[in-house]
């Protein structure tokens, strides 16, 4: 089984692959917490300016890392039906509410007179996370990106589930992937080596050191 050593040299090679927009109308736009991290090396070597959609996952009560939805920032959320209709209903109402919460509480954290969202209406975007497994959330970023007007959305990550390629294909222009496991394993970090927890402190510095560099 292909796994990656950390997210920073997952981004290198997913870079790599991305190197034909290197100094194009490009912008990379990364999910935190993880995605960040990959996102970085995306926009560094691609000269593109770095931002982030806040989505925040919703996992099933009984597994919180299995997602049944996600919410994006200032958006509806966004649900696989089947899982949805098994939960209850009152406990999901909570789970959005929360979710829209610690998604205020994060923009708060990053955004700042110095780091500034780019510009993204009217312009091709990446947008960049660590590993997609349900395909959740990077469908409500996708949804979230189309309706602040993109030209072109390119979905990328290092790993995604190879069950939900097709999903992404038919919601974003263009997907890349370096790895389509049949077998996912249940979860993004068992295709990484180093795996650890990416903190708010972490994710402010690399989206500071961008701007700086914009």
């Amino acid at each position: 089984m292909q796994r990656f050593m950390n997210r920073k040299t997952a981004g290198k090679r997913l870079a790599a692959q991305l190197r034909r927009y290197v100094q194009s109308d490009v912008a990379v736009l990364a999910l935190p917490r993880g995605g960040v991290v990959v996102g970085a090396e995306v926009a560094k070597l691609l000269h593109a300016p770095l931002g982030i959609i806040l989505v925040r996952k919703i996992g099933h009560p009984a597994n919180t890392e299995y997602a049944i939805g996600a919410v994006a920032e200032n958006e509806a959320p966004v649900y696989d039906q089947r899982e949805v209709a098994a939960v209850d209903q009152t406990w999901l109402k909570l789970e959005e509410e929360a979710a829209e919460e610690m998604i205020e509480e994060r923009h708060e954290q990053y955004y700042d007179h110095v780091f500034v969202q780019p510009n993204i209406e009217g312009r091709d975007v990446v947008i960049v996370d660590d590993g997609v497994a349900t395909g959740l959330t990077m469908r409500a970023a996708i949804e979230w990106a189309r309706s602040h007007g993109v030209r072109r959305i390119i979905a990328a990550a290092p790993v995604v589930a190879k069950d939900v390629i097709t999903m992404l294909r038919e919601l974003a222009d263009e997907v890349e992937v370096l790895i389509e496991p049949a077998d996912f394993l249940g979860a993004v970090g068992a295709h990484y080596k180093n795996f650890d927890q990416v903190d708010d402190m972490e994710v402010r510095q690399l989206l500071l050191l961008r701007a700086s560099r914009a």
